[in-house]
């Protein structure tokens, strides 16, 4: 028996209305995402890339179609409902951190546990597991203007796997970093996958890049265009 997938969107289409014109981005879009998988999503600018990240994260909705995660329905949710559930499932990395500047590292990986019943110990347990994974240990207590572009970066997966989310949604995660800064970037993001099990998908311009991923799609005009990673 095939297992469901985890992700499913049957029919998506999404339009925007700007100064009375409608701006088609997806025309019944289809796309199966399999649990554990790392996808990434390659395109030319205005394909919709970042369209595709926010509706899967339940950030937007679509104009029709349905959009189904583990089986739920989300894009029928609440607000309320698509809030608990973001946070329950869905971790964010963006390519310019969004870090807190006035925050240090641990404290800013901290940030979603706040949200949570955790004790203050438990929590500084966690962050202390989460940094030491992206080997940033040692850098708990420097704020983000004392690290640089990868470490930063860092910091910012330590906080989107840290309240231990099934997907990671990366928004050219590597695109303000050096080569080899960036591949230490993905490695860690197929740690994410290989080790702990999550799903990873990766919006980016860059083929080196998409090469990590175990599969790449190609988003163009509205449709989806699949091969498969060697």
């Amino acid at each position: 028996m095939t297992k469901e997938p985890l992700i499913k969107l049957e029919g998506v289409s999404k339009h925007y209305v700007k100064n009375k014109m409608s701006i088609d981005i997806f025309d019944e879009l289809d796309l199966v995402i399999r649990e554990n998988e790392f996808v990434a999503v390659m395109g030319p600018s205005g394909s919709g890339k970042t369209t595709l990240l926010n509706l899967i994260g339940g950030i937007d909705r679509p104009t029709s179609g349905a959009i189904t995660f583990g089986g739920e329905r989300i894009d029928t949710f609440s607000e309320s409902q698509l809030s608990k559930w973001r946070a329950a499932n869905i971790g964010f990395i963006f390519q310019f951190y969004n870090l807190m500047p006035m925050l240090t590292a641990a404290q800013n990986v901290e940030l979603p546990l706040l949200l949570t019943k955790l004790s203050k110990s438990k929590r500084a347990e966690h962050v202390k597991t989460a940094l030491s994974i992206v080997e940033l240990e040692d850098r708990a207590k420097f704020y983000p203007r004392e690290m640089s572009g990868g470490q930063q970066q860092r910091v910012a997966i330590a906080r989107a796997f840290i309240s231990d989310p099934k997907v990671l949604l990366c928004d050219e995660p590597t695109g303000d970093l050096d080569r080899k800064t960036a591949e230490e970037i993905l490695k860690i993001l197929q740690l994410m996958v290989r080790d702990f099990g999550k799903t990873v998908i990766i919006v980016t311009h860059d083929p080196e890049a998409a090469k990590f991923a175990s599969r790449k799609l190609y988003l163009d005009k509205g449709k989806f265009f699949e091969r498969r990673a060697a």
